[in-house]
Formats: C-alpha cells, sequence, structure tokens
C-alpha cells in the first residue's frame, strides 16, 4: 500500500487570494489586456463541429463489439468529451457569445453537453463562480476535497483509486458540502440531454450510448488530459495555489493549462490566455508551473507529501449577490 502521506490536513491560509490584486497591478500597468476580454468568434464552430463528429461516431461504433465501444471511449470519445467538459468551463464565463447574451451562453453550453451523455453544463455554471469568487473557501468552494478524502486517499493505490474516481467526487462533493436548490436551467439541461440520449438509442441501440457516458467518465477519471485538475490548484510547493501547465495538451483544452492567467482574467477566452502571459510576462515566468499533466499525475501518486489534503484552503465571508 506504500507509506501514509504526511500532511493530516489541508493548508490554511488567512489571506486573501492572490488574483484579486494581481489583475488590478497587471491591468494598472498594462490596461491593453482589456481589449482581450470578451467572446472568442471561433469557439461556437470549433465546439460545434466536435458535438457532430461526437454524433458521427455514434453512428460509427454501433455494431462494434464491446471492447472496441470502451477502446475508442478511452482513446478518441472520452476526449473530445473532456475537451467539451473545458469548453463549458469557457462558456460558463460567457465567452462564446459575450455577457450581453447570458441566455445564449447557457444553452450553447447544453449544445455542448450533449456527447457528454450526462447533464453537467447548468450545474457546473452554479458552481464555478463560487470556485472563482471563493478560490479555497472552506464550505465555499467544492472544488476542495473533502476531510474523508484527505485523510482516506492517502497511499499511492488509494490515490489512484480516487484519481479513478474523480468523476463521482466531483458529482458527489457539491451536495455534501455546499448543497444548493436545484434551478430551473438544471432540470431543462437534463431534460435536453435524456431526449438526445433516448434519440440516439432508439436510432442505433445501447452501443453508442455507452460509448459516450463511458468516454466521459474514463477520461475524466485515470487519463492524460485530467492531470488538469491536480495541476491546477493542489499545492506542490508551499505558499502556491494556482499553478499554469504550459505543455502541448492545451491544444487540446482550450488552454485550461493557462490557469494563473485563467483566475487573474476569468473574462478573457482561453483562446487569448497566451497573449496575457505574454504581455504581462514579468507577473507569470517566475511563477512555478507544470510541463507535463502526465508528470503531475505521476508525482500525486507517488510522492508521500502530496495528496487530497495538498490544497490551499481559507475562511470566506459571502459576498452580496447584486
Amino acid at each position: 500500500m506504500g507509506n501514509r502521506v504526511t500532511r493530516e490536513d489541508f493548508e490554511w491560509v488567512y489571506t486573501e487570494q492572490p488574483h484579486t490584486q494581481r489583475r488590478k497591478e497587471i491591468l494598472a500597468k498594462y490596461p491593453e489586456i482589456k481589449t482581450l476580454m470578451g467572446p472568442d468568434p471561433h469557439l461556437k464552430w470549433i465546439v460545434s463541429g466536435m458535438v457532430f463528429t461526437q454524433l458521427l461516431a455514434c453512428y460509427l461504433v454501433k455494431d462494434l463489439s464491446w471492447k472496441w465501444i470502451f477502446f475508442w471511449a478511452y482513446a478518441f470519445g472520452g476526449c473530445i468529451n473532456h475537451s467539451l467538459t473545458l469548453a463549458i468551463h469557457d462558456i460558463s464565463h460567457n465567452v462564446a457569445f459575450g455577457n450581453k447574451q447570458a441566455k445564449w451562453n447557457r444553452w450553447f453550453a447544453v449544445f455542448a453537453n450533449l456527447p457528454v451523455g450526462i447533464p453537467y453544463s447548468a450545474s457546473f455554471k452554479k458552481y464555478h463562480i463560487d470556485h472563482h469568487r471563493y478560490l479555497g473557501g472552506d464550505s465555499l468552494d467544492v472544488d476542495i476535497p473533502t476531510d474523508f478524502e484527505g485523510w482516506f486517499f492517502c497511499t499511492p493505490l488509494r490515490k489512484l483509486l480516487w484519481l479513478i474516481l474523480q468523476p463521482l467526487f466531483y458529482s458527489l462533493r457539491p451536495l455534501y458540502v455546499n448543497p444548493k436548490a436545484i434551478t430551473r436551467m438544471e432540470i431543462l439541461n437534463a431534460l435536453v440531454q435524456f431526449s438526445i440520449d433516448l434519440i440516439i438509442y432508439y436510432l442505433w441501440g445501447l452501443k453508442p450510448v455507452i460509448y459516450l457516458i463511458a468516454g466521459t467518465i474514463l477520461c475524466l477519471g485515470f487519463h492524460p488530459i485530467s492531470g488538469h485538475f491536480i495541476a491546477e490548484h493542489y499545492m506542490f510547493l508551499k505558499g502556491y495555489e494556482t499553478y499554469s501547465y504550459y505543455g502541448p495538451l492545451n491544444w487540446l483544452t482550450f488552454n485550461v493549462g493557462y490557469h494563473m492567467e485563467h483566475h487573474d482574467f476569468p473574462s478573457i477566452p482561453g483562446c487569448r490566455l497566451p497573449m496575457v502571459k505574454k504581455i504581462a510576462a514579468e507577473y507569470y515566468d517566475n511563477l512555478p508551473h507544470h510541463q507535463s499533466w502526465i508528470r503531475v499525475l505521476w508525482d500525486f501518486v507517488f510522492d508521500d507529501t502530496l495528496g487530497p489534503y495538498s490544497r490551499v484552503k481559507r475562511l470566506c465571508k459571502l459576498a452580496k449577490e447584486s
């Protein structure tokens, strides 16, 4: 089983998150960064192509044996589905159609959700706002593992199991940590999603539906792209709670690796985040970052100082809703 992780609690801090102050400093020095804010005109076309690619794949896999269903789900379809969840992440910041077209963004996220097989986009939006507003906030940021996760998943084998089960924990954790009332948009998201699942089942049978859902579960679990879940906020170096990744998988993930830049400027679409780093290079070049999500996963599993407890936590006051 390996040695237990030495960390026995989260890293509690009593300061504000660093992104707010850095954003103010960068905008004061480089006001031209404001021109990078606003919608990405290409995002809707890229996402639409991915959705229709998966619908075509549903037709192509309908007669395959089960072993090939799961192979292609992990090697191909799941990669697209994981990428679509990250497109949904970008869309949740209104970068598909802009802030003035909030409903268009919500419904486009539902459309991007279709190949994922499970309703996701509306619930993600509801909680992702808190992740930015209350980064590391106790009982507010549901991206933070629970105490049980930190206590139990503390050996290499258990941490590997935790990585495999990440989709389960990300789904159930909000219900325990910060339960919220179900919204109308979540109900509509579920109705649309399950209707499409049923249509696919009616047209081509069970295998395409399993292909979609299995791909989502497998590739949001133990998969190279899933390294971003660990890379973004797990404390590889004391004192640093957000990390960027500048490797090639950014091409498949809407630049989610530029995570320090994203938290500094959430309204800038992923396609323009490299420009933020280029303009304000002195703010980012000397910060610790990752070059390999596979290395991130390896280190997380086998480094005894890393585990679900390796997160910064803080007490946050609830902001007044406008």
